[in-house]
């Protein structure tokens, strides 16, 4: 297609091409072109939120689950300033998302216009590349490499400026066909990987990162169980296959299992498949440290410039997780573990009854009962979220969302983006008290689009995590961490959800058969005791 069109309608046809069907945003003057375009475009679905931070991350989520870009548009300075949390988590977290920025005019660029910020200076180093589009015939190449840059080697973001009035110019454009993530063929020494693998006595296994899909889950779990190389999970990554193959491990991360821990630092050999092996994975880089003396480390990642960047390597294999699935599938290896790694997660996974009011453990428990075992879980950044690392079992691929890079209020947004994208699972958004007060507003959003999701708002009073944090630094000198809730079962129904709140842990069973016999967005407020401060200790405890 190459007759005039102006630069909103120009830019809308290249998504379409693309095979955006949904993007995210909060509308601004500075992209109305691009609005009037999508009326115009009923295949769009136009998700309307209610704060830029909103915006960022159910386009994080999106594209986490579609592996192909979450689409964002939000308007300048202030609208990208709130976005750019979503920058940062998608960055980290690897996955693709594209950030459409409404800009100033380019006649007056440079003069500290309204609003006026210099987003390629501002995005360069959270986004695997920013740019400015400043010429409409050129929107086709831009959006191409956009979708290009953001799927392929290390997925990730990337954000594009609009300057308004480029969005109004018409011009021919040529349009650019949709472009799929390059499949990455590698070559590798297949023996050295074998020599490697059978000569090791202790293996262990760590999976993570992105590009993981119910075809790679399946072919990696098929060779670990064959050759009976335990599998842990990297940080917020566990359901990169899963967690009932008979070679799952559990989780690495904050509150790991201690055996878990002892199997990881015992391993003569790990096989790294697609993890970075960051901070939280590696307990600060302690656990595993980068040159791992008396461990040998075979490290897969599908981008080059990962590979030997913090971790000495023995076997350094540049491969998307797909690829790497399917050459391994094929190899011969000695069973090794008799399977009580698995058994040890099984057991660590498995809540005990604790003497306390509300006990979130078996909460959990009724949750796996009475869910689907395919249930999307979506959580924040917040000690509550351990109870479900813990005692969740995660189905493989898309059923898991939670931030790697630690980013409270992620839960509710996430889980908007899952229910709208995948109408047929259960979806659960998991929030905090502090959490949820940072993004709750997308409740609005959840119900205008019609969502169908439970949320769990997790109610100790207090900044948690931090509160951990601070007893055992400065013991019993609390200061700052304390919070002033609303009735969140109340603020709930105001939004238009179902709602109810929860006490004690018999009462949350038959609240959930409640909830689960409603439709669209329906709310639990679970009050919980601060002194329980995360699923294996107590504030008593951290206080000696």
């Amino acid at each position: 297609m190459t007759n005039s069109r102006t630069g909103g309608r120009i830019l809308v046809d290249q998504l379409i091409a693309q095979g955006c069907d949904r993007i995210f945003t909060v509308p601004g003057e500075s992209f109305l072109a691009v609005l009037d375009a999508l009326h115009d475009s009923p295949e769009v679905d136009v998700v309307v939120c209610r704060q830029e931070g909103g915006v960022g991350f159910m386009a994080c989520a999106d594209g986490a689950m579609t592996n192909r870009p979450g689409i964002a548009f939000v308007t300048r300075g202030p609208g990208a300033t709130n976005a750019s949390i979503g920058v940062h988590v998608a960055m980290q977290d690897s996955q693709p998302m594209i950030l459409f920025i409404g800009d100033v005019d380019r006649g007056t660029k440079d003069r500290e216009a309204f609003q006026e910020i210099d987003f390629q200076a501002m995005f360069s180093p959270i986004a695997k590349w920013a740019a400015k589009i400043d010429d409409a015939a050129r929107i086709p190449e831009y959006i191409a490499r956009a979708y290009a840059t953001a799927m392929n080697g290390r997925p990730g973001p990337v954000v594009l400026a609009l300057p308004e009035d480029m969005l109004l110019d018409t011009v021919a454009a040529v349009d650019r066909p949709r472009v799929e993530r390059v499949r990455q063929g590698f070559e590798w020494d297949n023996q050295a990987f074998s020599a490697l693998m059978q000569a090791a006595e202790r293996p262990v296994a760590i999976v993570g990162g992105a590009g993981w899909d119910a075809r790679a889950a399946e072919l990696f779990a098929d060779f670990a169980e064959s050759a009976g190389i335990p599998v842990a999970a990297a940080f917020r990554r566990q359901d990169a296959i899963t967690n009932d193959s008979s070679a799952y491990a559990g989780n690495l991360g904050y509150g790991p299992n201690p055996k878990l821990v002892a199997r990881v630092k015992a391993a003569d050999l790990l096989l790294v498949v697609g993890a970075r092996l960051g901070e939280a994975t590696t307990d600060g880089y302690t656990l595993i440290t980068p040159d791992h003396p008396g461990q040998k480390l075979i490290h897969v990642h599908p981008d080059p410039n990962e590979l030997e960047s913090t971790y000495q390597t023995d076997l350094a294999i540049c491969a998307g997780m797909a690829e790497f699935a399917d050459a391994i599938v094929s190899l011969g290896l000695l069973m090794r573990d008799d399977g009580t790694a698995h058994d040890e997660y099984l057991a660590w996974s498995t809540p005990a009854p604790r003497d306390i009011r509300m006990d979130l453990g078996p909460c959990v428990a009724t949750m796996r009962e009475k869910l689907p075992a395919d249930t999307i879980i979506c959580n924040g950044a917040g000690n509550y979220s351990g109870w479900w690392h813990r005692y969740w079992r995660y189905a493989g691929p898309t059923s898991q969302l939670a931030p790697t890079a630690g980013a409270m209020g992620y839960g509710v947004p996430a889980a908007t983006a899952a229910a709208l994208r995948h109408p047929d699972r259960m979806v659960v958004a998991l929030a905090g008290d502090g959490c949820f007060l940072m993004n709750g507003q997308e409740l609005a959003t959840a119900v205008a689009h019609g969502a169908n999701m439970l949320v769990l708002v997790i109610d100790n009073s207090t900044y948690g995590t931090i509160r951990m944090h601070q007893e055992r630094e400065y013991p019993g000198r609390i200061s700052g961490t304390r919070l002033q809730n609303p009735d969140f079962a109340a603020l709930g129904r105001a939004y238009g959800c179902w709602a109810e709140t929860v006490e004690e842990t018999a009462q949350f069973a038959p609240a959930l058969d409640r909830a689960m016999a409603q439709s669209g967005v329906r709310l639990l407020h679970i009050r919980t005791d601060i002194e329980v401060i995360t699923a294996g200790t107590t504030i008593t405890a951290l206080r000696k």
